[in-house]
C-alpha cells in the first residue's frame, strides 16, 4: 500500500474558501448600516430579516440569533471597546470601522452569549475572511484570542475603575453607557447607587413587544385570544395594552395588520390616556397632536376622540413621517385630518383646540432599550440643539389651546434639561412671553401606576414601570 510522501517543510496548505455564515453576515451588514448611515437597528434589521426568511436562508432560530448579535453588540459597544483597547496594539480610532465591527461582534459572542469560545472565534474569523479578506482575518483572530483569555467579569475588573474612585466611569463601563449619560440619568433619578444600577441594567434588557388595542376598533381581550400561543399577557398599567412576553410577531395578528391595533410602548399609551382623561373646563370637541410622527399616539388619541365625538388634527413637520401618521390613522371611525406642518409656525388659529399634545423631538435617552445605538451617537451638546425647539413647540401648543383647555408636554427623555426645565422656562417667560397656564397634577391620571414621584409632572422609568422613560407635564391654559 503506497504512502503519500511527507509534506516538504514550508509547503503552503491548500487554499480553503471561507464558509459563508448567513446569520453573521446579516448581523455585520446591519452594524455597518448603523455605523455608515447613522441608521437605527430597529429600522434596518426587520427588512434584512424579512428578506432572509423569504429567501429560505433563515428560520426562527437564525432570526433570533441575528437579532441578539446586533442588539447585544450595540448595547455593549462601550464596554467591548474598553476591552478591545487592551487587546489591540494601536488606538481603536485607527482601526478601520468594518474591522472594528467584526471585532465587536466577536467580543459579544465571547463575552455576552453562551456560544462556546472556539465556535465564537472560528465563526468570527470566517466572517472576517468573507467580508474583510484573509489578511485582516488574521488580525481579527489574534485579537479575539486575547479577548477569549478572560470572561466578562474578569475583564471588567481590569478595565473599569473602582466605584469608590470614579463611580460614574465605573458604572459607565460596567453597564455600557457613556459617562455623561450616566451622570444625566443619575441626576434625573436621584438616590444612591442601587437605583442607578437598576436603571442602567434595565436599559440593557431586551424590551417586550407591547401592543395597543385601539379603543372602539379592537380590545385587549381580542389581542390576548389571538396571540395566546405567543405568550401574551395583559399590560401592567394601560387597559389597552397587551405584552408579547415570549416575543412573537405582531404582524401575524389580524388586528395589527388591519390597523385596529398597533405596537406601542405602554409608557406612550399612558401619556396619551392621561391627556385624554385630564379634566376640562368647557367643551371637548377638537384635539391636536402637534408632533404626531410616526403616529402611535395619534392613532390612540384618534380612537379615544372618536368615542367622544371629538375631531383630531394630527400635524407632523416631515412629509414622509406625516404619511406614516396617515397610515396609522387609516380607518379611524371618527373625524380626523393629517397635515404636514411645522408646529413652531402653526397652520391653525390660536385657541382652536380643547386638548393638545406635543411629544417633542429630543435626545431619546428614555428609549435606550429599543435604540441602543443612540447612547453612543448622542452628545451633550445635542441638548442645546433641541432646547429652543422644545420651548417653542410648548409655547405654540399653549397658544393653540383655548382658555380652560389642557396641553400635554411629553418627551422620551428623562434628562432634566428636556423635561421640567423646559416647562418652567416657558411658564416663567424665559426666552419668550410668559405663558398664562397652571400645572395639572398628572399622577391621578395614571391610576394604579406606583412611584410617580412628588408631581405634578410624571417621569416613568424602565426599571420601575417596565416602560420607556417617558416624561409628561400637563398644563391648563388660564388666560
Amino acid at each position: 500500500m503506497s504512502q503519500q510522501p511527507p509534506r516538504r517543510h514550508g509547503t503552503r496548505k491548500p487554499y480553503r474558501r471561507p464558509k459563508k455564515d448567513p446569520v453573521r453576515i446579516l448581523a455585520f451588514e446591519a452594524l455597518r448600516a448603523v455605523d455608515e448611515r447613522d441608521a437605527y437597528a430597529n429600522l434596518v434589521l426587520p427588512p434584512l430579516l424579512r428578506k432572509a426568511r423569504e429567501g429560505g436562508e433563515f428560520d426562527a432560530r437564525d432570526a433570533a440569533l441575528a437579532t441578539e448579535l446586533v442588539y447585544g453588540t450595540l448595547r455593549r459597544q462601550g464596554t467591548y471597546d474598553a476591552i478591545l483597547d487592551r487587546c489591540v496594539d494601536r488606538p481603536l480610532r485607527e482601526v478601520d470601522p468594518p474591522v472594528l465591527d467584526v471585532l465587536t461582534l466577536g467580543a459579544h459572542q465571547l463575552l455576552g452569549t453562551r456560544i462556546p469560545t472556539h465556535a465564537a472565534v472560528s465563526a468570527t474569523v470566517e466572517l472576517a475572511r468573507v467580508v474583510l479578506g484573509d489578511g485582516r482575518a488574521k488580525f481579527v483572530n489574534a485579537v479575539l484570542r486575547k479577548v477569549a483569555a478572560d470572561d466578562l467579569d474578569g475583564w471588567l475588573e481590569r478595565v473599569a475603575p473602582e466605584y469608590d474612585d470614579d463611580p460614574e466611569e465605573h458604572l459607565g463601563i460596567v453597564h455600557a453607557h457613556p459617562r455623561w449619560v450616566v451622570s444625566a440619568l443619575w441626576d434625573a433619578l436621584g438616590g444612591g447607587r442601587a437605583g442607578i444600577e437598576d436603571l442602567l441594567a434595565a436599559d440593557n434588557e431586551r424590551p417586550e413587544v407591547t401592543l395597543v388595542a385601539r379603543p372602539g376598533r379592537a380590545t385587549a381581550e381580542e389581542l390576548l385570544a389571538a396571540a395566546g400561543e405567543e405568550g401574551a399577557v395583559p399590560g401592567r398599567w394601560s387597559p389597552y395594552a397587551v405584552r408579547l412576553a415570549e416575543g412573537g410577531e405582531p404582524g401575524a395578528l389580524d388586528a395589527v395588520r388591519e390597523g385596529r391595533a398597533g405596537v406601542q410602548d405602554e409608557g406612550s399609551q399612558l401619556v396619551a390616556l392621561a391627556l385624554a382623561n385630564a379634566p376640562l373646563e368647557g367643551p371637548d370637541r377638537a384635539w391636536l397632536d402637534g408632533c404626531a410622527g410616526p403616529g402611535g399616539k395619534a392613532a390612540l388619541l384618534g380612537a379615544l376622540a372618536a368615542q367622544r365625538g371629538a375631531a383630531l388634527l394630527a400635524s407632523e413637520k416631515q412629509p414622509h413621517r406625516a404619511r406614516l401618521v396617515a397610515r396609522a390613522l387609516d380607518g379611524n371611525p371618527g373625524p380626523y385630518a393629517v397635515i404636514a406642518a411645522d408646529g413652531t409656525r402653526p397652520a391653525w388659529r390660536p385657541g382652536a383646540f380643547d386638548r393638545v399634545l406635543v411629544d417633542v423631538p429630543c435626545t431619546g435617552l428614555g428609549a435606550l432599550r429599543r435604540r441602543p445605538e443612540a447612547r453612543w451617537r448622542r452628545r451633550p451638546e445635542d441638548l442645546d440643539g433641541f432646547a429652543p425647539l422644545q420651548r417653542e413647540l410648548l409655547r405654540q401648543a399653549l397658544a393653540a389651546v383655548r382658555v380652560g383647555g389642557v396641553v400635554g408636554y411629553a418627551t422620551c427623555s428623562p434628562h432634566p434639561a428636556e423635561t421640567r426645565a423646559v416647562v418652567e422656562d416657558v411658564l416663567k417667560g424665559r426666552g419668550g412671553p410668559a405663558a398664562e397656564a397652571e400645572w395639572v397634577d398628572a399622577r391621578p391620571l395614571m391610576p394604579g401606576v406606583p412611584e410617580l414621584g412628588d408631581g405634578p409632572d410624571v417621569q416613568l422609568w424602565p426599571h420601575l414601570h417596565g416602560t420607556d422613560a417617558m416624561y409628561l407635564a400637563l398644563l391648563r391654559r388660564t388666560g
